[in-house]
């Protein structure tokens, strides 16, 4: 047992004695790495753990930090109410919109993949255009006005489906639908243009190869072939997806106001607003962005498991 021990820690020195060798090699690369590193620990780094040290803490700006222990935490869930329901809109929201978006993204990436050069140039501009403009979703806000003149009222009532206007974004009935409706239609953002540089990066022999050893159609090609070859994308599109899903805020807002009514549009993001930037307690928004980071990551966790096993 002893002797196994001592070749353990005789390996061990010998490994950190390589990598320090490695590192006063590589010394002029992390030089040149220091300048990002040092940004990305300031202004990433420091303040997720700022964060998860002040979710102990009851905060409010103007006073010392003082410490509270988990009382954040039991108070979010177990008397919050309205957190509760932000996590319930959330989740709704990244379960309907998330895997929609990721699979239309994906969809839309591979039929315009096919498309001659300019045509595909200009359908990229066209399906990636919603996602870059500014408060582009408060054209929605026109087309559901709660008058005769919002455009979908307007259809309604001259079909004969409706004899008077619907307050579309003021119902709690409605709201939460038509905001996941927009939130799709700006989905197409950043994981889409990974798909589509996928796609494009993909060796056209390897196809040839496929259809040698027995694919027959284009259904066996994207499985076997395109899928594993865009593993690395594929996973920068769920990251993404992810964290547009569980991030959702500006659109609710701008639509369904702030807040909105019985709560029918609330996040957990537009909470942690809330308390953050209107009510300044900051451990307590402190203590709902830790919860968050926590099941974002569990959900990209599950989400690399999975896109591990396409095309094995």
């Amino acid at each position: 047992m002893k002797e196994y021990i001592s070749k353990y820690f005789t390996l061990r020195r010998h490994n950190i004695d390589v990598a320090i060798k490695k590192a006063k090699i590589n010394k002029m690369c992390y030089f040149f790495l220091a300048p990002y590193a040092i940004l990305f620990a300031l202004f990433y780094i420091l303040p997720v753990v700022s964060s998860i040290i002040l979710s102990f803490t009851y905060y409010n700006i103007l006073e010392v930090p003082r410490f509270v222990g988990l009382q954040n935490y039991i108070s979010l869930i177990l008397e919050d109410e309205v957190f509760l329901t932000g996590v319930k809109n959330t989740f709704l929201i990244a379960v309907i919109t998330g895997p929609i978006g990721y699979m239309a993204s994906f969809f839309f990436a591979w039929l315009i993949n096919e498309l001659p050069r300019w045509i595909r140039t200009i359908a990229v501009v066209v399906f990636y255009a919603p996602s870059i403009a500014g408060n582009v979703f408060v054209i929605f806000s026109i087309f559901f006005r709660g008058d005769a003149y919002g455009y979908v009222n307007a259809l309604l009532m001259d079909m004969g489906i409706i004899d008077k206007p619907v307050l579309w974004l003021v119902n709690p009935d409605y709201m939460l639908p038509i905001c996941m409706l927009v939130i799709l239609w700006m989905s197409l953002g950043s994981g889409f243009l990974s798909f589509v540089a996928g796609l494009q990066g993909v060796d056209r022999s390897q196809f040839e190869a496929g259809y040698m050893d027995g694919i027959r159609n284009r259904w066996q090609e994207l499985y076997y072939i395109t899928l594993p070859n865009m593993k690395p994308m594929l996973m920068f599109g769920a990251v993404m997806t992810i964290t547009q899903s569980f991030g959702v805020c500006d659109v609710t807002m701008a639509l369904c106001g702030y807040p909105s009514t019985d709560y029918a549009a609330r996040t957990v993001v537009t909470h942690l607003f809330d308390y953050g930037f209107t009510r300044f307690e900051m451990g307590y928004a402190s203590a709902i962005a830790t919860l968050l980071f926590v099941v974002m990551i569990l959900c990209n966790k599950a989400i690399q498991s999975i896109l591990r096993r396409v095309g094995t």
